[in-house]
């Protein structure tokens, strides 16, 4: 008996070929059947004959650290292809990020900025240092810091669940300012702080670098503002000067006028605290709170427009900054790019009486941005110069 399963040889008379089967049992050997790999049918693969699961079977699955450096990989090698940036062309770079970077950040990220953000607090006030390009108020499309105050106010209170606690703005910023940012933690705080803001009782001074050098170096500006219409191509509405005096016909003195009705009294003090490059550190207090006070005044009154303001460094249009040559140079940029410089307005100081407790007096630091174009103007802060 054939104990290997060997068939016997047939011949197969319809075709005159002699075949051969040889079926071999598993896990059995012979020595005239060797075993072989069986044929294959057409458009079978040779991995459907292995045993599924194998390791040699399973396709490598990619993993996303794998991934992410062949995507640092591939950018690299853009990069060194690529022809390298002019310094310039890294600068506008630079500003072209910062201006938008938090403008349309999610609230819980902005929160957690303005959390590690904090210059001082007690049971009654939080001072926060305010990003650049950020609204104080919710009336844009952005994210702004009254929308994200609940969040903060309970990352300050440890995450409690039950928590009332709140947080209201009491001296608004600009959006496109920085620096100190009182906010009050009740509706009472809100109003005590009005009140001593209306008294001139709350101190805020502010930084400010400018296109040109103001004379005298230090003064006080009281014209008052009125928001006028412009005419022209583009019609728009800007805050403008409303003099309560004008030069009389012989050109030697003044003559006082009659107000304008609509016109809110604006006084600002300013000081230079250094000037270099055709540009100037100044220290503005205003004691007043029209719109965009500081911004008319000294680009009307002085001459000397906040670098970075393109809103009132013209009046008759909507355009970028105009520059002089020196100080695109000195900046890095050219014309053509100023549109991305940002406006340079920084709260530098709050001074506070305090409610329950000690007097507030909070200094914060300058943003990045800020102290950059100081060095690159050669301007020189007035802690530097004592040392």
């Amino acid at each position: 008996m054939n104990t290997c399963g060997r068939l016997p040889r047939v011949f197969n008379r319809s075709s005159g070929l002699d075949v051969l089967f040889c079926l071999v049992k598993p896990r059995t050997t012979c020595r005239q059947c060797p075993q072989t790999t069986p044929p294959l049918a057409r458009g079978q693969s040779t991995a459907a004959n292995h045993t599924p699961g194998s390791d040699a079977d399973d396709k490598p699955r990619v993993r996303a650290v794998d991934l992410a450096r062949k995507i640092r990989g591939e950018k690299s090698k853009t990069r060194e292809t690529a022809p390298p940036m002019s310094a310039q062309q890294r600068r506008v770079m630079e500003l072209k990020r910062f201006s938008v970077q938090l403008q349309n950040v999610h609230p819980n990220v902005l929160a957690k900025h303005l959390h590690r953000s904090v210059l001082y607090q007690d049971k009654d006030v939080v001072i926060v240092n305010k990003p650049y390009g950020i609204p104080v108020a919710d009336d844009s499309d952005v994210t702004s810091i009254t929308s994200v105050l609940p969040v903060l106010s309970k990352m300050m209170d440890g995450m409690k669940i039950k928590s009332d606690s709140q947080l209201i703005p009491c001296l608004g910023l600009e959006k496109d300012s920085t620096g100190t940012l009182l906010l009050a933690r009740r509706d009472e705080v809100v109003e005590h702080v009005l009140a001593l803001n209306r008294n001139n009782k709350v101190e805020r001074k502010y930084w400010v670098i400018t296109v040109g050098v103001p004379v005298p170096s230090e003064g006080l500006i009281d014209i008052p503002i009125i928001e006028r219409e412009v005419t022209g191509p583009q019609p728009h509405y800007k805050m403008a000067l409303s003099p309560l005096y004008r030069l009389n016909n012989e050109g030697d003195g003044v003559t006082k006028v009659r107000s304008h009705r609509q016109a809110h009294p604006a006084l600002t003090k300013y000081r230079v605290l250094d000037s270099s490059s055709g540009c100037s550190l100044v220290e503005l207090q205003p004691f007043t709170g029209v719109k965009h006070q500081m911004r008319v005044h000294m680009a009307f009154a002085l001459g000397c427009p906040i670098l970075g303001d393109h809103k009132y460094s013209h009046w008759s249009k909507l355009a970028p900054q105009k520059l002089p040559e020196r100080v695109l140079g000195k900046l890095g940029i050219e014309q053509s790019k100023v549109r991305h410089l940002p406006l340079h307005l920084h709260a530098r100081q709050l001074t506070l009486p305090g409610i329950s407790q000690a007097d507030v007096n909070v200094s914060c630091p300058l943003p990045k941005y800020f102290t950059q174009t100081l060095g690159r103007l050669h301007i020189t802060l007035p802690d530097e110069k004592q040392t």
